[in-house]
């Protein structure tokens, strides 16, 4: 990658331009052609350093119900279940781990109808997993993945619902209602951007609808919350950043918006969840953090430490992606791989 192309893979993980030729405006503020900048960003799909350009939903907003997952399983069995795990169409990341007795990590969404726990257990049955923890948001102090790739360290930005007034705070997992249009909307949207000059008028057209219209409905799903925003997401580990830690901490109950919020103001954090504890499981704050190195997540790790003054805490670095995408909203994936668990 040259300079003009981590410049360009900045804009696109930005709010990317939602007009008739979105390229276009990327190129002209790079001073390229619009030829270059589609080629540029054709090879970096190319080498899986750009993974997807969509539209980015929120799971709960939408009436999905969604939990974190921890797996424990003997090494010579990881990997097999790591796969079987894998053909659940609403698990989005899936990562082995380091550093704790559960070894695999995941991410779980279901549509409104159908059960979360029900789900994750029969899971684990299926996999045959010595232990399974289901490990809901409590609450979210920070969501917003950014990697500056100029700079080559994180840059992540807030997006914390709590963050809102009183009346919103109470109402951030609420599912909002939408029509089945809406849902074929959100269908076309959700799917990877093609890298053509004027790639969102084919959307429009099977909507039926103007491209003007489309960019009006996208405004529309951000001002209810139900759409987080249109953008990028890379491979962290093609983009140069090979070290990635999920950092939990033991933080006293009386100190949990308190610390939160802290942890959430450090750049380098691109999630901050509080979470559930069990009687094995002490940790209540999750912080996830990338680097170049691993001495870079230490680094950020200590930075957070002495920020907050907690001290008690575990970092578990990913050994292994098995699977990062994006959840796929009203598509009939969740019953087709039911019927395969019956």
């Amino acid at each position: 990658m040259d300079m003009i192309d981590r410049k360009l893979l900045n804009l696109i993980q930005a709010p990317f331009p939602m007009v008739e030729q979105p390229y276009l405006e990327l190129a002209g503020q790079l001073e390229i052609s619009e030829p270059d900048a589609l080629a540029r960003l054709t090879e970096l799909k190319r080498q899986n350093v750009l993974r997807q350009i969509s539209a980015i939903f929120d799971t709960r907003r939408l009436g999905y119900k969604t939990t974190l997952v921890a797996m424990a399983f003997p090494p010579d069995a990881l990997h097999q279940a790591a796969m079987e795990i894998n053909r659940h169409p609403g698990v989005s990341h899936n990562y082995a781990r380091e550093g704790s007795y559960y070894n695999l990590w995941f991410t779980l969404a279901v549509p409104p109808e159908h059960d979360l726990e029900a789900t994750a257990q029969r899971m684990g049955h299926k996999t045959g997993a010595l232990e399974s923890r289901i490990m809901p948001t409590i609450r979210f102090f920070k969501i917003g993945v950014n990697f500056d790739m100029v700079k080559q360290q994180g840059s992540s930005y807030n997006f914390s619902p709590d963050g809102f007034d009183k009346a919103e705070a109470d109402s951030w997992n609420k599912p909002q209602p939408v029509t089945e249009w809406e849902k074929q909307a959100i269908r076309e949207m959700q799917e990877d951007l093609p890298l053509v000059s004027r790639p969102f008028d084919p959307i429009a057209g099977r909507l039926g609808i103007t491209t003007p219209e489309l960019f009006a409905l996208a405004e529309d799903f951000q001002q209810r919350r139900i759409m987080r925003r249109y953008s990028a997401v890379l491979h962290h580990r093609r983009s140069g950043f090979r070290s990635n830690a999920m950092i939990v901490w033991k933080v006293p109950p009386e100190r949990s918006e308190e610390v939160g919020m802290i942890m959430a103001g450090h750049k380098a954090v691109t999630h901050c969840y509080e979470r559930p504890t069990f009687p094995d499981w002490p940790y209540t704050h999750f912080t996830m953090v990338h680097a170049t190195t691993p001495e870079g997540c230490e680094e950020y790790s200590q930075e957070i430490s002495q920020a907050t003054g907690i001290t008690d805490r575990l970092a578990l670095y990913s050994t292994r992606e098995y699977k990062k995408t994006r959840v796929r909203y009203f598509v009939p994936d969740y019953d087709e791989y039911l019927a395969t668990m019956n």
